[in-house]
C-alpha cells in the first residue's frame, strides 16, 4: 500500500470522513515526514517552532472533534498543507524570501488562505521561495538553496520551487502558488506534479508578496492556483480557492464553466511544439510527439494548431514589455538604467552570448511612461479577443513549458549572463520564460501536467492550455490522460537517507 504521505487529498479527505484516519494521524505522518527528508530538500522553510508544531496538533485534535460531533467544516475537513511563502498567513512569518521581511508577521489571512482555513485545512507551514518571487530557481540568503528531489543537483524551479518540490518529496499532499513568469507550471514540470494557473482574476490575489505588505491592488498578469499531485486534487483545491476578492463578494460570485470534454475519444486536441525563436531539448520533443500520436490512436482529433498568434515573434514582444513594466516597480534607479541600456543595445547583446528574442522589450516596459503601457494592454486585449477563435476549432493546445527538464542549480549573476543548453547548444537562461508567455499574456488557463521522464531520470511535463476560463476543462483533459496511464506523479528515489 502506498504511504500515507504519498497518498492523494482525496483519498486522505474520503478516509478522514469515513472515520478510517484522523486528521491527527494526517498530520503527524506529514510532520514525521518533514522530519525525515527536509534537512536534504530544504523546501519546508517555516516550520522550526515547537509552538507552530503544536499549534498545528491543536487544530487537528479540533477538527475531529468536530467530526465526531457529526459537523463538516467544509471540503478539506482536517487535512494538512503547507504553503509558499508569499501568501499570508496571520500569525505565521511571511517573508518572500526576502532578508527585509524576515520578521514580517501578518496580522491577516489573505483571502485564498480565508478560504483554505474556511473549508477546514490545516496550514502547516511555509515553502521556499527565490527572493521576491522573481527567479526560475528557489534559493535565498534566509534559507538557503531547495533541491529537486529527482536529483538534488538540479532546481525544483522557481517562485513556486519549494511547493513542488515539498509535493513531489510526499511533505504535503497540496500547495497553492502563484505563477507570473510560469512560476507554477515550471516548477510542476521540473518536480513532475501537477499545477494550473487559472484564467485571469479566479484567484483572489490580496494578501499575496510582493507587492509590499498590505498591498490592495491586483499585479498585471501574475495568477494564484493549485499545486498538487493529482489531476483531482487539482480541481478539489481550485474549488476551494477560486472566487472573488473578499471585498468584491457582494457585487459578485463565480461560477465556473463546466468542463466541455469527458473522454479522450473525439477530443479535439491542437499542438503547437515548435518554435524557432525558442527550440526545445529533443527528448521532450519526441515525448510530446509520441502523446500526440498516442492521443489520436485512442480516437482523440489531433493536429497541428495553426493560428497567427501562435507564433513567439507575435507574442513575446507584449509579454516581455508588461512583464517588464510590471516588475519595475520594485527596481532601484540602477536597475532601471542598466534595462534601459540593454533596451537600446538589443542588437549588439548576442555578441556576448547567446540572447532571448525580445528581451530588449522588456528593458523598454521597465522604463516606459503609461501612455505607452496603456498602448500595449490595449493591444494584449485584442489578442485575447482574438484568441477564442483557436478553440472554436480545439478544445485544449498541447504546448512545451520550458525547453529542457529541471536545470542544474546556477546562482551566477547578473541573470542575463546565465545561460542554459538546449538540443547541445547554449541558449539564453530567459529563454525559460518563451513558452509560459502565452497563456499568461492573455489571461487563458494552463494545466501543467506530468507525462514521462527522461533517460536521466528526471520527469517533464506538457502545457495544456484552454480557452478563457475553461479552467474546468484543461484539468479535465489532465485527469483523462492521468486515468489511461497517458500522465501521472512518479515518485522521487528514496528520500529517508
Amino acid at each position: 500500500m502506498e504511504p500515507l504521505h504519498y497518498r492523494s487529498a482525496a483519498e486522505l479527505i474520503s478516509d478522514l470522513k469515513n472515520g478510517e484516519l484522523t486528521s491527527v494521524d494526517v498530520t503527524q505522518a506529514f510532520l514525521n515526514r518533514i522530519r525525515q527528508c527536509n534537512d536534504t530538500i530544504n523546501a519546508v522553510v517555516t516550520l522550526d517552532e515547537e509552538k507552530a508544531l503544536d499549534k498545528a496538533l491543536d487544530k487537528a485534535r479540533e477538527a475531529d472533534a468536530v467530526r465526531a460531533r457529526g459537523e463538516t467544516l467544509g471540503a478539506l475537513h482536517g487535512l494538512p498543507l503547507t504553503l509558499k511563502d508569499t501568501w499570508e498567513v496571520a500569525g505565521m512569518a511571511c517573508t518572500a524570501g526576502a532578508p527585509a521581511l524576515k520578521d514580517y508577521i501578518p496580522t491577516k489571512h489573505a483571502d485564498v488562505v480565508q478560504r483554505l482555513e474556511d473549508a477546514g485545512a490545516i496550514i502547516l507551514g511555509k515553502t521556499n521561495v527565490p527572493i521576491y518571487a522573481t527567479d526560475l530557481q528557489s534559493y535565498n540568503k534566509l534559507f538557503g538553496v531547495t533541491n529537486n528531489p529527482h536529483n538534488l543537483t538540479h532546481t525544483p524551479g522557481g517562485s513556486s520551487g519549494g511547493a513542488a518540490a515539498a509535493l513531489a518529496a510526499g511533505m504535503t499532499p497540496l500547495e497553492v502558488g502563484s505563477d507570473l513568469a510560469g512560476s507554477i507550471r515550471t516548477p510542476a514540470h521540473f518536480c513532475g506534479v501537477f499545477g494550473h494557473k487559472p484564467s485571469r482574476a479566479l484567484v483572489s490575489f490580496r494578501g499575496h508578496i510582493p507587492g509590499p505588505p498590505g498591498t490592495e491592488s491586483r499585479p498585471d498578469l501574475a495568477e494564484g492556483g493549485p499545486l498538487a499531485r493529482s489531476a483531482k486534487d487539482l480541481e478539489l483545491l481550485l474549488n476551494v480557492i477560486a472566487g472573488p476578492a473578499e471585498r468584491e463578494r457582494n457585487s459578485w460570485q463565480l461560477a465556473m464553466a463546466p468542463a466541455t470534454i469527458h473522454s479522450l475519444e473525439q477530443t479535439r486536441v491542437g499542438l503547437w511544439l515548435k518554435d524557432p525563436l525558442c527550440p526545445i531539448d529533443d527528448e521532450l520533443l519526441n515525448g510530446y510527439q509520441q502523446l500526440g500520436r498516442v492521443l489520436e490512436s485512442n480516437g482523440a482529433l489531433v493536429a497541428e494548431a495553426r493560428h497567427q498568434l501562435l507564433n513567439l515573434e507575435h507574442i513575446l514582444p507584449a509579454y516581455f514589455n508588461l512583464l517588464g513594466s510590471l516588475l519595475s516597480t520594485s527596481m532601484k534607479p540602477a536597475q532601471r538604467r542598466q534595462m534601459m541600456w540593454i533596451s537600446r543595445l538589443e542588437r549588439w547583446l548576442h555578441l556576448f552570448g547567446p540572447v532571448t528574442a525580445f528581451i530588449g522589450e522588456y528593458g523598454r516596459g521597465v522604463n516606459q511612461p503609461v501612455h505607452q503601457w496603456m498602448a500595449w494592454s490595449e493591444m494584449r486585449e485584442k489578442m485575447r479577443a482574438e484568441i477564442t477563435t483557436l478553440f472554436d476549432e480545439f478544445d485544449v493546445l498541447l504546448t512545451p513549458i520550458t525547453p529542457t527538464t529541471a536545470i542544474r542549480h546556477d546562482h551566477s549573476n547578473p541573470v542575463f549572463k546565465r545561460q542554459i543548453t538546449v538540443a547541445g547548444q547554449p541558449r539564453a537562461y530567459m529563454d525559460q520564460f518563451c513558452w509560459i508567455a502565452l497563456a499568461t499574456l492573455l489571461g487563458l488557463p494552463a494545466t501543467s501536467v506530468p507525462i514521462g521522464r527522461t533517460a536521466d531520470g528526471l520527469p517533464f511535463n506538457v502545457q495544456v492550455i484552454g480557452a478563457p476560463g475553461m479552467d474546468l476543462t484543461t484539468i479535465r483533459f489532465a485527469e483523462l490522460l492521468e486515468a489511461s496511464g497517458l500522465a501521472g506523479f512518479q515518485q522521487p528515489p528514496d528520500l529517508s537517507h
